[in-house]
């Protein structure tokens, strides 16, 4: 075991292990620290706390020191530098005629370097770019490609929910959305609606799919045939988040209006009937374990004989 505390560098930034070397810090303290990067100021995001050796990429580097008032004006005073370098690279970024959008600076807290954070539709030659700022500011320069969505993530705004984005709010890390979530959450496919401002599916569609998914497991789903308050009958619409489904009673007319009722007070009955290309794929898969049962007969066999 090791003690470590946590440090991080951007909001909701990813978290990395540090030597405190004795010293007791709290969250929301800053310290300096020296990173792959260059030297920075990061916030404490994990206080004091003993890891096992194989959870810490090795070598663990020690902090500097806890910062101070000067070292907090340090940084300040680059924020005011970063506004003034974002104006200087999109210029020089129009004068180049190169197809990308500058989209955030950071300078390291030594002004031993400046990251330039940009997004582009494809690979763009910036070589000539970086020379001219390097000639400029009189430092090492690196520009970085990044993805829509962690621009939504830097920018910050309003999602079609009214909310602040989930990525710029609380989502630490993006992980992989489909389609098919849409679908098992019975939401409209229409691109417009599930795609958040970044474009890209909307995040929640991830992180809210296992509550539909356990609410799923004790709901019938519609097609089924239940037993409600006023009598048997078919679901035809289901309402997970409220617990309510639409039944269309056998004692109705046809063209009658569905009741509704809490799915804790109906009792499923039956399942609905298999969709014929469901039915097929199922076909498929007993007559492939069938064969490879066959198989395995056969080489059981062979090597009894053996």
């Amino acid at each position: 075991m090791a003690e470590v505390i946590g440090v991080r560098f951007k909001n909701l930034g990813k978290v990395y292990y540090f030597d405190p070397e004795g010293t007791q810090l709290q969250v929301g303290s800053h310290v300096i620290v020296e990173t792959a990067r260059g030297v920075e100021c990061g916030e404490v995001a994990m206080p004091n706390r003993d890891v096992p050796e194989n959870h810490i990429v090795q070598p663990l580097r020690k902090i500097i020191q806890v910062a101070t008032d000067e070292d907090m004006k340090v940084v300040e005073e680059n924020c005011r530098k970063e506004i003034s370098a974002f104006s200087i690279c999109q210029k020089k970024i129009a004068a180049h005629k190169l197809e990308m959008k500058l989209v955030d600076v950071e300078y390291t807290f030594d002004n031993n370097k400046i990251l330039f954070y940009f997004t582009a539709d494809g690979r763009v030659d910036f070589r000539e770019l970086v020379k001219d700022l390097a000639s400029v500011f009189r430092t090492r320069i690196e520009l970085r490609q990044i993805g829509v969505r962690d621009e939504a993530k830097m920018l910050g705004g309003l999602g079609l929910c009214g909310r602040p984005f989930c990525c710029s709010q609380f989502l630490v890390g993006f992980q992989p959305v489909s389609i098919k979530m849409a679908k098992e959450q019975g939401l409209s496919l229409n691109p417009v609606k599930i795609s958040g401002t970044c474009g890209r599916l909307m995040c929640c569609l991830k992180y809210e799919q296992e509550a539909y998914q356990d609410l799923q497991q004790n709901t019938p789903p519609v097609g089924s045939y239940v037993q409600t308050p006023q009598g048997k009958g078919t679901v035809v619409a289901v309402s997970l988040l409220v617990g309510v489904l639409q039944v269309h009673l056998d004692s109705a007319p046809p063209e009658g209006a569905p009741v509704r009722c809490k799915v804790s007070e109906t009792k499923l009955l039956r399942l609905p009937a298999a969709r014929p290309r469901q039915r097929a794929k199922e076909k498929a898969g007993r007559t492939n374990a069938d064969k490879t049962n066959g198989n395995n007969r056969e080489n059981i066999r062979g090597g009894r004989d053996n």
